[in-house]
């Protein structure tokens, strides 16, 4: 049987599934009459890799095991499924989180029972905290061996209970086709996350009749994805007749394919707009109404425009911590208006005046022509002094950055020179710490899906598998991934499976030879003690590792830079190969420090704009 261990998931739209025989032919696809949609009579296994190619599956990322592997046989006869061998589960499953990102599709991981799935954890909370839509199918130690503490046997359905959207235990091989056009259904639809599919040895081993579902049935599970008139009125007449607005933008807008009727709401309001590290990209960055990215290490003007706001339109942000700093002094004199397709983010952290429920795409298009309807009947606001305010700050506090004094490289200088270089259609992928934050700084993001990182859960080691699925899944684009010494020495095993798949992603290592924003952080509250964050692999004569020489060893180029005169030349060098992985060694200062800052749990109020200087705004609204 298949078990949900817990409700059908309160959230997301249902869409329902077509039938094979209607969806839409990929690459490789038999024609539509002669696909098989059952009854057919199969192995368990066997329906497992044909609910894939029913459900659409291009490529899989993930690794064989014991309780898996009856399952690897018929995969190896799929010629519609591709399957990539990586080198560690947490790999696999940041691959599929890149794959989504980049493809817009669904990403897949697989893993064999026990370790193998509980090596899967850090992936699956990755994507859950940033609505990443991912199934991950893991094999589980036979029906009548689970709960006797089997060889490799680990309740992975309990485990990953809090951090899945939905999570399935299937010991019917009857119930195989259904229960992954649901979890694809899951995943896909409304708020979007992962969806864990646990399936017993037992059942893929087992005779059945395969059948895909004309169509997903879940009851209970209807989310409102329409918002509702009265509320749109609402916000249309704050946003038409407040004299300090801000648009707060989050993630959900590039996860709803929204960015579109973004900009044009932007042009309609004359509203400044703040997009958070997850909405990188959701208004080109060149957009004169931009501020950047609020925060912890936001611009100025972007903190102080919400700070200062009357009002503040929340579109797919969730009021994270690292956005508001002390919640209780954030927006103070702002009314909120919060929509979100998820109603558990609203009100969750900051209460809303306006909450709206619904799909961001529906609720951004039902808001313009009220918003016009509005402006018809009131005139535009007068948002003149606003925007004096705002240029002011923009002026006064532009991000930039010290020269390093030790003669070594600035961090801000080598990525900035990367985006420049590789240019805005290209993907930038980040692991986590100082050089995430570089990058979402120094980097101009003028399209949604060209920023992809790890947001929510701050994974270190996601930026080298994710790069390597976003290049899967968009292979036409240039992959970067703008990595710390600290995050590569992670999961750069995954070099292996770029060069023998013939992915060719760019790896930036913007090596300090440190944990960078720990060390920041015990520079600025620590006195100066470095406990422990010294990692020997950039300054001085050894280098442990020598990351030329390991890149060299998994069949990639590598290659070092040291020099301010060197860095295009070597930038360029790295653009012109791509018949297999590049690693660049890049050796930055280790005093270069993140700069704006909002220090934890104090209020935004207290940004330092640079060590010791706080710009102080006019308190008086």
């Amino acid at each position: 049987m298949a078990q949900g261990p817990h409700p059908a998931p309160p959230r997301a739209a249902v869409r329902p599934v077509r039938p094979a025989a209607e969806a839409t032919p990929r690459q490789g696809d038999a024609p539509a009459a002669d696909r098989r949609i059952g009854p057919e009579k199969v192995t368990g296994a066997q329906s497992i890799v044909r609910s894939l190619e029913e459900a659409g599956v291009e490529v899989v990322f993930g690794i064989p095991g014991g309780a898996i592997l009856p399952t690897y046989d018929p995969l190896m006869d799929s010629s519609r499924v591709r399957h990539v061998l990586v080198r560690h589960e947490q790999g696999g499953g940041h691959a599929a989180a890149g794959y989504a990102y980049s493809s817009g599709k669904v990403g897949v991981t697989m893993a064999t029972s026990g370790p193998g799935a509980t090596n899967l954890v850090t992936a699956i909370a990755d994507a859950n905290m940033d609505s990443v839509p991912m199934v991950a199918i893991t094999g589980q130690v036979g029906a009548s061996m689970i709960g006797t503490d089997a060889f490799q046997e680990a309740d992975i359905v309990g485990i990953t209970l809090p951090i899945t959207k939905h999570n399935y235990l299937v010991t019917d091989p009857d119930d195989i086709p259904r229960t992954i056009a649901e979890a694809f259904h899951v995943a896909s639809s409304g708020r979007p996350g992962p969806v864990l599919v646990d399936i017993a040895k037992s059942a893929m081993q087992a005779q059945t009749t395969f059948s895909w579902p004309q169509d997903v049935n879940l009851p209970g599970y209807h989310p409102v994805t329409k918002p509702h008139a009265k509320q749109i009125r609402e916000a249309a007449r704050l946003l038409a007749t407040s004299r300090r607005p801000v648009l707060y933008v989050g993630g959900g807008v590039i996860r709803a394919g929204a960015s579109d009727l973004l900009r044009r709401l932007t042009d309609a309001s004359g509203a400044p707009v703040v997009t958070t590290l997850m909405a990188r990209g959701a208004l080109p960055d060149s957009h004169p109404q931009h501020l950047g990215m609020p925060g912890m290490h936001g611009t100025v003007a972007a903190v102080a425009a919400l700070q200062k706001a009357d009002l503040v339109v929340a579109l797919g942000a969730r009021f994270d911590d690292r956005v508001t700093g002390l919640l209780a002094s954030f927006a103070p004199g702002a009314t909120v208006v919060h929509a979100d397709i998820d109603p558990a983010e609203i009100g969750k952290n900051k209460r809303a005046d306006v909450p709206i429920v619904g799909d961001l795409r529906e609720v951004i298009a039902d808001l313009l022509p009220e918003l016009e309807r509005e402006h018809a009947q009131h005139g535009r606001p007068d948002l003149e002094a606003w925007w004096k305010q705002l240029d002011d700050w923009r002026a006064t506090f532009p991000l930039g950055y010290d020269e390093p004094t030790d003669g070594l490289l600035a961090p801000q200088h080598v990525i900035t020179r990367i985006g420049e270089i590789s240019g805005p259609e290209s993907i930038f992928v980040s692991g986590v710490g100082q050089h995430q934050m570089w990058a979402a700084q120094f980097i101009r993001y003028e399209r949604p899906g060209s920023w992809v990182n790890s947001g929510g859960l701050g994974t270190m080691g996601f930026a080298v598998p994710a790069a390597m699925g976003a290049k899967v899944g968009d292979p036409s684009r240039t992959v970067w991934a703008i990595d710390g010494d600290g995050c590569f020495q992670m999961t750069n095993q995954e070099l292996a499976t770029c060069t023998i798949n013939e992915i060719p992603i760019k790896v930036a290592v913007v090596n300090n030879s440190s944990l960078g924003m720990v060390r920041q952080w015990q520079t600025l509250f620590y006195e100066s003690r470095y406990s422990n964050t010294d990692l020997h692999t950039g300054h001085g004569t050894a280098r442990v590792p020598d990351f030329v020489k390991l890149a060299d060893a998994y069949g990639a180029v590598g290659l070092r830079c040291e020099t301010k005169a060197d860095v295009d030349a070597t930038i360029k060098r790295a653009m012109e190969i791509d018949d297999r992985p590049v690693v660049v060694d890049f050796t930055v200062s280790r005093d270069s420090m993140v700069w704006p800052m909002v220090a934890a749990g104090v209020s935004n109020d207290a940004i330092q704009y640079a060590r010791g200087i706080s710009p102080a705004w006019d308190r008086e609204d």
